[in-house]
């Protein structure tokens, strides 16, 4: 038996469906409003909800993160009216399970429940029965999309087919290419990088197949390429969309045949490899000028892994403020430093636009600025982070007073949505610890949260778990 919530402010819809959910034997809630069921999805655990994309007081898909980041983490089956395409790409790049047209008969949708229903059973017993732990090396987070991209790493390891792995600059596709080749069958092998950006156009062909000796002018000795050093363990290739086409077309051969000829040979050599690939460009709209072999492509993605943008999961911005600086200090032989709350709240605000990369390179920039001082304050972040952070602070606060928002600087909707929830929530969570003056079963009757989701969301805001008294469960934070 399964639990299922049903929200959709149409009695009819909702009779028929929840009329075929129980037949099938599972428990369903329903609820005729986003607002209530959003907030009975966050306080009951649920295998699959019924989301509706437009209701009278919101949109379905505002609410997708938040549904998605409750601790069951619930298959969404999204439900649009007609036409509205982009309402189901919306969706499914979201990550939610199906789609569905309203007014879709109970049959038409019983196949997506049933089949949501089986997904989440596997997933759940093959987590159970996997319990060897994914070696993350430098992988730093614990957010929901960062933990479902290291799901789909853990599934690259366990087979041996081609990767292509795509993600802005910064975002670490290099780790997460290590952490597939450190999780696999062929850990003990090497792991070769080939910088395709890098590769000068009159050595490419040398330095990826090798070369005999005197088979051009200066070749002394033989040398194998990285295509056979890569033999037995894994070859990466970052930034592939920066190969030229010729040398595209000499590696589809090597991809489908595993054999290539090093530059003067006269046999072919063979080399046992896994490929795995990253880019930071879209693939697809070279291929549509021209600048990419479409043959090539459909072998190198195999299996796609999307790393997320620092900005998608502010919620490891503190994490990885603790990690890097902690090596930083080691690097240099200072002491650790203390953060202000102030400072994590600056960088956590920040857009990161060169992701987790730049984040690191300014933390060696504020650890040049603060060598000697224990704890580091906002004021120790380059003048340039401080003043986006102002200006974004400013633009939120003006939009939030109702001034026009014709001015420049406006962040993107879900920027501004999450901040603005992360506030409400962090100022209600104070209110609640005041109002119940740290009476921990008041604050979760009033709150309508369980004891482990109330901790969860006061660990998320920094909340201390003194201020609900002596009383409250060992072990957080």
């Amino acid at each position: 038996m399964s639990n299922i919530l049903i929200i959709d402010d149409d009695d009819v819809t909702c009779c028929a469906l929840r009329r075929m959910a129980t037949d099938e034997g599972h428990e369903v809630s329903w609820r005729s409003n986003l607002r209530e069921g959003v907030q009975l999805a966050v306080s009951r655990p649920f295998d699959v909800v019924f989301l509706p994309v437009r209701m009278p007081d919101g949109n379905g898909l505002d609410m997708l993160p938040v549904i998605q980041a409750t601790p069951s983490s619930p298959e969404i089956i999204i439900m649009t009216g007609t036409g509205e395409p982009d309402a189901a790409e919306t969706a499914i790049k979201s990550g939610v399970w199906d789609y569905v047209e309203r007014g879709a008969t109970p049959e038409e949708i019983k196949l997506p429940l049933v089949r949501a229903i089986q997904y989440r059973q596997e997933k759940i017993y093959c987590s159970r029965k996997n319990v060897t732990a994914l070696k993350r090396e430098d992988i730093v987070g614990s957010s929901r999309k960062l933990t479902a991209c290291l799901d789909l790493v853990a599934q690259a390891a366990v087979n041996d087919t081609t990767v292509l792995i795509t993600g802005e600059t910064g975002t670490g596709k290099e780790l997460i290419a290590r952490a597939i080749h450190n999780n696999s069958e062929r850990a003990a092998g090497n792991f070769v990088v080939v910088d395709c950006a890098a590769l000068p156009d009159t050595l490419v062909e040398s330095l990826l197949f090798g070369h005999e000796k005197g088979a051009f002018t200066g070749a002394e000795k033989g040398r194998d390429g990285l295509i056979l050093q890569a033999h037995g363990g894994t070859l990466f290739l970052d930034e592939v969309g920066e190969l030229s086409v010729s040398v595209q077309r000499a590696f589809l051969r090597v991809l489908q045949e595993h054999r290539f000829r090093p530059l003067g040979g006269s046999r072919e050599v063979e080399s046992d490899f896994r490929l795995v690939s990253a880019t930071n460009r879209d693939l697809d709209a070279m291929v549509h000028d021209n600048q990419f072999r479409s043959d090539l492509l459909f072998r190198l993605r195999s299996f796609t892994i999307e790393i997320p943008p620092l900005r998608d999961r502010r919620e490891d911005v503190k994490e990885l403020v603790r990690y890097h600086m902690d090596r930083l200090c080691e690097r240099y032989g200072l002491a650790h430093k203390g953060f202000a709350p102030e400072f994590l709240q600056s960088l956590a605000a920040y857009g990161w636009p060169g992701n987790v990369r730049e984040l690191i390179n300014t933390l060696d920039r504020v650890i040049a600025s603060a060598r000697h001082e224990p704890t580091l304050f906002p004021k120790h972040l380059p003048s340039d982070i401080r003043i986006k952070v102002a200006r974004a602070a400013n633009s939120h606060n003006r939009a939030a007073g109702g001034s026009p928002a014709s001015f420049q600087g406006l962040p993107p909707l879900h920027e501004f949505r999450n901040e603005a929830a992360y506030r409400a929530e962090n100022h209600y969570l104070h209110e609640l610890i005041a109002l119940t003056n740290g009476n921990i079963d008041e604050a979760c009757r009033i709150s309508g949260l369980s004891r482990s989701r109330l901790y969860a969301l006061m660990k998320s805001h920094n909340i201390h778990r003194h201020y609900f008294g002596p009383d409250t469960d060992e072990g957080y934070l």
